[in-house]
C-alpha cells in the first residue's frame, strides 16, 4: 500500500491512535536502522540554578546598581 492510499485513513484516525502510530513508526525505523529507542537506561546533564554563586552574585551586583541609579 502507498502512502496516499494510507493518508485518508491516517486522517481519519482518533489522537490517540495517531500518536501510537508516530511511536510505533518511529520505533520501527529505530529498528531498521539499529538504533534504540529506550532513553530510560541514559542520563543527561540538566543545569540548576541551584549552587549558581557565580550567577547570583552577577544578579545582586545588577540588581544594587539598579537601585542605585534610580
Amino acid at each position: 500500500m502507498s502512502l496516499p492510499e494510507l493518508l485518508p485513513t491516517v486522517h481519519a484516525l482518533a489522537r490517540a491512535d495517531k500518536l501510537q502510530l508516530i511511536q510505533l513508526l518511529a520505533a520501527e525505523v529505530a529498528r531498521e536502522d539499529a538504533m534504540t529507542l529506550d532513553l530510560s537506561e541514559k542520563t543527561a546533564p540538566i543545569w540548576s540554578p541551584h549552587e549558581a554563586f557565580e550567577g547570583a552574585a552577577t544578579l545582586l551586583r545588577s540588581l544594587d546598581e539598579d537601585r542605585a541609579a534610580s
